[in-house]
């Protein structure tokens, strides 16, 4: 059931907004809402009104999925992903002097420095407010709320944490007088913060059975994990010394918690087959906490999910092509890097091609071809494949089921390059690369809607299994580490009798129920969305030749260089790692990128590993001039160090300065 009270989402909202001293500028409308009632603060006195400041704390968890922020923090400079053909948020990838406390304004688009910021501290006002006016609050729900309250100041303070380091701590709602004297505290107090919140949460929430987007007792559980992780990660080194070992088993405790009660999806492509709205893909016991979003329009302020529109490379200029609904429209700001593809055993491991769309069915008429056969093929192959001239064919490629040419094939490696070279990320082909399909939204009602309505996934038990290996690691039990990522690689492998070119996106949504279904097929008649992939053209292997085979993907131990796949091996001799520890982190960071490619996890795992630096430069080559240790932290926002004060007077530079993150 989501939850879709627009009033009481704006007045959790909004109770935030009208009195944080913080917040100071803001770019995007998307905080700019208006009450639909005349109400003042008062109204948090009554049940009802605290019931609805405790709803609206859950619009907190959509504003991760709204707006190009959700990417540019998440995604850009780190190995999976560099710019494509968009550059609003490039300076986000591309480490320039332009990402600093005050970006300067490429278009609508860009991202600041103060957008996170800001609406961190809007919903920690709210919480604040809401744990105030629980105190007299006598309803039977008391605990529950207290522990959502609880929640969303832990997840944002997090959201802050891992960013920027040590943040100003607000654990009091400002209703009145504006206060402007704010200090930063440590990034150790912060933390301790968040873990101290969480704790409580996990006592006060009892519910852990809903699957609604209520914040439950496993979602609690997920991210106590998460944050203990955290603290006891490499960025904390110059203080974390006696925790880490505490830390370590209490992210193991938690873990568990999850991943007894939210078991794997039985296939990876189970996550991505979203077909409809609130469909059994978004309801699927892995999903341990979600962002809840619907085809509801008064549900929406001035966003939905937006998440789809950022990771597809353009295709409407290509043959027998043009835009549509399930083709989505191409945003191409995230551009996949030669790492992404090749991380992946592309025979074995059935995630590559259940997270890459690799084909496109023809939408358009061209001549001497038929509208529905294959238009666009993107084949991820291996160095030595000699079948393709250049990286770009035309009329070359053959659809293996169709046995029809294909009018436009992208080749990963054409004929006579080596593996190290990365012809697909030329700028001549910035437009063009097989894009992370795990967003796709063909529910949308037009071809421009920019409001998507998939469910943004804030958690699922994949990754506490990751949590629990990464701490065995850190444990020096490789063994038990190995035993928990066999886990993950294990569900990764084909099953005897899968159809191995079988690849499903939400661009199945785009059919008789959705709401662009009506009047767009009288339009067009077909949609460019096909539930098939290149895995035997890229393979270059007879179709179904390996459908009734399984596949294994087991490591015997993952701090043996010797005993790594071939890909993990080829990334551990670039990186120039030798210490089993490194061996098995590196490890680690590779299979996570093949489970949770394009999830919005990756830079704040690299950054917290301190591996961000070493993996930028070695696989983002817009990144890799300019990053360094600095970049392993945000710049804190000008906007906030212009607005505070010191015994009632502006800062000076020097005070300034004093509050900034280093090299900014």
């Amino acid at each position: 059931m989501k939850r879709k009270n627009k009033s009481y989402i704006l007045a959790g909202v909004m109770a935030g907004a009208l009195v944080m001293p913080i917040v100071t500028a803001c770019s995007s409308s998307f905080l700019d809402e208006k009450l639909t009632t005349e109400r003042n603060m008062d109204y948090f006195n009554t049940d009802e009104g605290v019931q609805a400041l405790a709803t609206g704390l859950y619009y907190d968890l959509r504003w991760h999925f709204a707006f190009e922020w959700g990417y540019t923090m998440q995604n850009y400079g780190t190995d999976e992903f560099t710019v494509g053909a968009d550059g609003s948020n490039g300076m986000w990838n591309d480490y320039i002097t332009n990402l600093g406390a005050d970006i300067t304004t490429v278009n609508i688009n860009t991202t600041h420095a103060y957008d996170l910021w800001d609406a961190m501290y809007t919903d920690i006002n709210a919480a604040n407010l809401l744990l105030e006016k629980l105190e007299a609050y006598q309803g039977s729900d008391k605990s529950q709320l207290t522990g959502v309250a609880h929640f969303i100041r832990a997840f944002d303070y997090f959201k802050l944490v891992t960013q920027y380091g040590g943040v100003p701590l607000k654990l009091t709602a400002t209703t009145e007088k504006i206060e402007k004297e704010f200090t930063r505290s440590t990034a150790q107090e912060v933390i301790n913060q968040v873990l101290s919140d969480l704790e409580s949460a996990y006592t006060e929430i009892t519910d852990d059975s809903s699957n609604d987007g209520h914040i439950t007792k496993s979602a609690v559980a997920h991210f106590l994990a998460k944050a203990y992780l955290w603290r006891a990660s490499e960025i904390n080194d110059s203080w974390n010394a006696s925790t880490k070992s505490a830390d370590l088993d209490k992210v193991i405790q938690y873990a568990t918690v999850v991943i007894n009660k939210h078991p794997l999806a039985a296939n990876f492509a189970d996550l991505w087959n979203y077909t409809k709205p609130d469909g059994d893909n978004e309801n699927l016991p892995e999903i341990v906490l979600s962002a809840q979003f619907t085809t509801t329009e008064a549900s929406k302020p001035n966003y939905g999910n937006s998440m789809h529109l950022y990771f597809t490379s353009q295709y409407k200029d290509l043959p027998g092509m043009q835009r549509d609904i399930p083709g989505e429209r191409e945003y191409n700001r995230l551009r996949s890097t030669y790492y992404a593809y090749n991380v992946f055993d592309h025979v074995n491991d059935s995630r590559m091609w259940k997270s890459f769309r690799t084909k496109l069915r023809q939408n358009n008429t061209l001549a001497g071809h038929d509208l529905g056969d294959v238009a666009v093929m993107f084949i991820l192959n291996k160095p030595g494949d000699s079948r393709f001239s250049a990286v770009r064919n035309n009329e070359v490629g053959v659809d293996a089921e169709s046995g029809k040419k294909v009018p436009t094939t992208f080749v990963e490696y054409p004929s006579g390059t080596t593996s190290a070279d990365k012809p697909l990320e030329d700028d001549a082909y910035i437009k063009y690369f097989a894009p992370c399909s795990k967003w796709v939204d063909g529910s949308r009602s037009t071809i421009n809607e920019e409001k998507g309505n998939r469910d943004g996934i804030l958690a699922r038990s994949a990754e506490d299994y990751f949590f629990i290996a990464e701490a065995y690691i850190r444990k020096g039990d490789y063994a038990s580490a190995t035993k928990y990522l066999n886990i993950i690689r294990e569900r990764a492998q084909w099953k005897v009798g899968e159809n191995r070119e079988e690849h499903v996106n939400g661009g199945a949504a785009w059919n008789e129920s959705a709401l662009g279904w009506n009047v767009f097929i009288k339009q067009q008649g077909i949609g460019s969305y096909i539930n098939r992939s290149t895995y035997y053209e890229s393979n270059n292997l007879p179709l179904g030749s390996l459908d009734k085979q399984s596949s294994h993907l087991d490591v015997s131990d993952i701090s043996q260089v010797d005993k790594l796949p071939a890909e993990d091996q080829a990334i551990v001799k670039k990186l120039g790692l030798s210490s089993q520890y490194d061996v098995a982190m590196c490890f680690l960071l590779n299979e996570k990128t093949r489970e949770m490619f394009g999830e919005l996890v990756r830079w704040v795992d690299l950054a917290r590993t301190k591996t961000l630096v070493s993996r930028a430069k070695a696989f983002n080559k817009d990144a890799a001039p300019n990053i360094d240790e600095h970049h392993l932290l945000r710049p804190i926002p000008q906007t906030y160090l212009d607005a505070i004060q010191k015994d009632g007077k502006a800062l000076t530079s020097e005070e300034k300065a004093a509050q900034q993150n280093p090299g900014y």
